[in-house]
């Protein structure tokens, strides 16, 4: 009976042990569990703070890209030149457009040779060189220039001595002693000498010598200078120290190029729409954006059977000569605008900005915004506008090129900052 009471107890306490250390292993864990969930949550909101600070800064510069907008006061507007209108509807002057190549103006061309043959003895211009009409280019020795100038003495010495017989005979004849007849006779001699003289003097002031005085008789070597005869460049030259020249011989090529020529092919369908005299802008790949205005000189009458084109010339104002022979030019014929009104805007006022064509919105007096926008045709300076305007809107006409500018200086300073 003992036996069985002391067995029922040890199974009792065992029991009881066995329970208070579950409960106490069950507490523990439960504590850990719950320690750890609350370093997770609070690491979780740590974590989701910092991800939404990222957000919404990143959120505020794309703000700051996509407006594209910049703000400037009206005393700055007027410093850098920044127009305002509103944009309107009009009509654009259809345009042909051509190729062709730059060539100097023929009608200003100068081959300058001697009057007559000698030896080159100095050589006063280079090829390149700038020269003013008149300016002498080559000095001569010729032989034909000294029997010129011999000439010429002879013939002022016949004409003294005719002068010098015909007062002499008036003397006799008034004295009585000749009869006058003999003044007739010396009256003509003196003609004649006076004839031959100008003859002289004409040949000597072709060859381009000045005429000798009383002391002509005093130059030993004859030199004949050879001038330009018109202003401008010399592009070629083939006078060399040393050398004979005649009058067939080209001793340099002197061309004006403040006007040049453009040789453009028309398509023949297009005939009915070009006449002379009409404007043109030409362009070069050099300097594309210069364009020079001309106008159609020429229109040839034949039409080359294997392009089906007609020959046009224009010519070309040349400030600065930025247009030289043989380079290749884009032309621009301007046609009558007879179509349907469009809205346009000037060339000046579209900028390229970031890939796209846009214009400047004046969203208040001090604020622009770039909006894209679509272009179509170009003429006389403006462009049409397809889409993204609307007419009445208020735009930047000048100074875009500035705000775009200002945008741009905008980016660069908050990349710089988000860099540091």
């Amino acid at each position: 009976m003992n036996k069985k009471v002391i067995i029922v107890g040890i199974i009792l306490a065992a029991a009881l042990g066995g329970g208070f250390l579950y409960r106490s292993i069950q507490s523990q864990t439960g504590s850990s569990e719950q320690a750890e969930h609350a370093h997770e949550k609070a690491e979780g909101h740590e974590e989701g703070a910092a991800y939404k600070e990222h957000d919404e800064a990143h959120e505020g510069h794309d703000e700051h890209v996509e407006a594209g907008s910049v703000k400037m006061t009206s005393e700055m507007q007027k410093q850098n030149g920044v127009a305002v209108a509103p944009a309107i509807k009009q009509r654009l002057a259809g345009v042909i457009s051509a190729t062709g190549k730059v060539e100097a103006n023929a009608d200003r061309i100068a081959h300058v040779s001697p009057p007559i043959s000698g030896k080159i003895v100095a050589v006063r211009a280079s090829l390149g060189d700038s020269v003013a009409a008149g300016q002498t280019l080559v000095t001569l020795d010729s032989v034909e220039l000294g029997e010129a100038l011999n000439r010429y003495r002879q013939s002022k010495t016949r004409l003294d001595l005719a002068q010098a017989n015909m007062e002499r005979v008036k003397n006799l004849v008034e004295k009585k002693i000749a009869a006058r007849k003999d003044i007739y006779q010396a009256e003509t001699e003196y003609k004649m000498a006076q004839s031959e003289l100008h003859t002289d003097r004409e040949r000597l002031a072709l060859y381009g010598v000045a005429l000798p005085g009383r002391g002509g008789e005093k130059l030993r070597r004859p030199l004949l200078p050879v001038h330009s005869p018109i202003r401008g460049i010399i592009t070629e030259k083939h006078a060399i120290v040393g050398e004979l020249s005649d009058p067939s011989k080209s001793l340099y090529t002197v061309a004006d190029l403040s006007s040049v020529w453009v040789q453009i092919d028309i398509n023949e369908k297009d005939l009915a729409k070009v006449h002379k005299g009409q404007s043109a802008i030409v362009t070069v790949g050099a300097f594309p954006d210069s364009k020079l205005k001309g106008r159609i000189t020429y229109i040839a009458d034949l039409v080359d059977q294997s392009t089906r084109t007609v020959k046009a010339r224009i010519e070309v104002a040349n400030p600065g000569r930025r247009l030289k022979p043989e380079m290749f030019a884009t032309v621009q014929l301007a046609l009558a605008a007879d179509a349907p009104a469009v809205l346009a805007v000037p060339e000046e006022s579209l900028q390229d900005l970031d890939g796209k064509k846009v214009v400047f919105i004046a969203e208040h007096e001090d604020e622009f915004v770039a909006r894209p926008v679509e272009t179509g045709r170009t003429a006389g300076g403006v462009v049409e506008i397809v889409a993204g305007l609307n007419e009445g809107e208020r735009f930047a006409v000048k100074g875009a090129f500035i705000l775009k500018s200002e945008i741009k200086k905008g980016e660069m300073t908050d990349e710089h900052g988000h860099g540091e």
